[in-house]
């Protein structure tokens, strides 16, 4: 078997759902989990935290189905809503939760035919410009919706463009715009994503929706996830599978941009862009061997990537390389690549086995 391994520690994940619960006494939380859990697994997600869980959260209908098998009682919110009518009735059947973020969803929810109400949440563009109703327009639709035989509870969600930024002032204004509804009394209120439950108390509602703080990432540019208390859940392992001795001038890699200045042993590691990781690392960015940190050289390959050993003589054939985990944070990694963590988990591909321990 090739060795490439993600690694996922189910203690970590409830470690860190429970800080998300620390964070925000006295509310309940929906894990998210779309996007396969960002990457980990959403059926294995799940059931690590079913007992612990007040609900999860996922993009559709899809992904709903995919998790009710492993949470039979847990609440499961539908983000992104029904994307058609029948999608409702499937909806009804498997007692979810679910958004309402414009008119035509709406008059869908109308017209439907129910085997039971529905918990619905109504999306606010509070100013995320992305999905929900203006501020009117959920006046009328709650109107239109109150007391309704298709609809059990009828709540409020949104979601924050700049809460990873502290102090931005978009921020305070969509908790303003927020407000303004809450004299049509819901019956609960989501607004809080990670850096929202990490940072903005205001904005703890009934309900909380920790998502790459779930997974032991941060959302934040200026505070990791160990300063925040965050545990790592997943670990991408590969190993050497080859080393070179390489004299001064010689070239790795495709286009021989990396040139050794010194002779220089070179590994191969068993991990490239089709398994996930990023090809825009540049040379220098760092895994880890026996402890030590080693520079990545050249371009990472499609099924492989090449570094430097020289200061690491111990190292040899077969020896694990962690090419993110607790001695490489992942947001360490997606900052020398411009991108977010969040981007790097979602990525990793299928043929990536996943390993699953605590």
């Amino acid at each position: 078997m090739r060795p490439l391994v993600a690694t996922i520690d189910l203690s970590a994940l409830r470690h860190n759902y429970l800080l998300a619960k620390r964070c925000a006494p006295g509310r309940q939380a929906f894990a998210v989990v779309k996007a396969n859990a960002y990457g980990h697994g959403a059926r294995e997600t799940v059931t690590a935290l079913r007992e612990i869980a007040d609900g999860f959260a996922v993009a559709c209908l899809e992904e709903a189905e995919d998790i009710r098998a492993s949470a039979p009682g847990a609440r499961i919110l539908l983000l992104e809503g029904c994307f058609e009518p029948a999608e409702y009735l499937r909806a009804a059947e498997l007692g979810l939760d679910v958004a309402i973020q414009d008119q035509r969803q709406a008059e869908w929810l109308l017209a439907a035919d129910l085997s039971r109400p529905l918990n619905v949440w109504l999306k606010l563009d509070s100013g995320m410009h992305r999905l929900g109703f203006t501020l009117e327009g959920l006046r009328l639709c709650h109107a239109q919706l109150k007391g309704l035989g298709q609809v059990a509870e009828l709540n409020l969600i949104s979601h924050f463009a700049c809460a990873d930024e502290r102090g931005h002032p978009l921020t305070g204004l969509q908790l303003e715009r927020c407000g303004e509804l809450l004299e049509l009394a819901f019956d609960n209120c989501s607004l809080a994503n990670s850096a929202a439950v990490l940072t903005l108390p205001q904005a703890h509602m009934a309900w909380i929706r920790p998502g790459i703080m779930l997974y032991g990432a941060t959302p934040f540019s200026e505070l990791s996830a160990q300063t925040l208390g965050l545990k790592p859940a997943m670990t991408l392992t590969g190993a050497l599978i080859a080393i070179r001795e390489l004299q001064p001038g010689e070239s790795v890699g495709y286009g021989a941009g990396w040139v050794a200045q010194r002779a220089s042993r070179i590994g191969t590691v068993s991990c490239g862009y089709a398994d996930g990781y990023p090809r825009t690392a540049p040379s220098g960015t760092s895994v880890v061997i026996h402890g030590q940190r080693v520079p990545l050289t050249g371009r990472v390959s499609m099924d492989m990537l090449a570094v430097d050993l020289t200061d690491v003589p111990q190292a040899q054939l077969g020896d694990g390389v962690e090419l993110w985990g607790a001695q490489m944070p992942i947001d360490e990694l997606a900052q020398a690549c411009g991108t977010i963590g969040y981007e790097l988990l979602t990525k990793v591909t299928g043929r990536v086995p996943r390993r699953y321990v605590g």
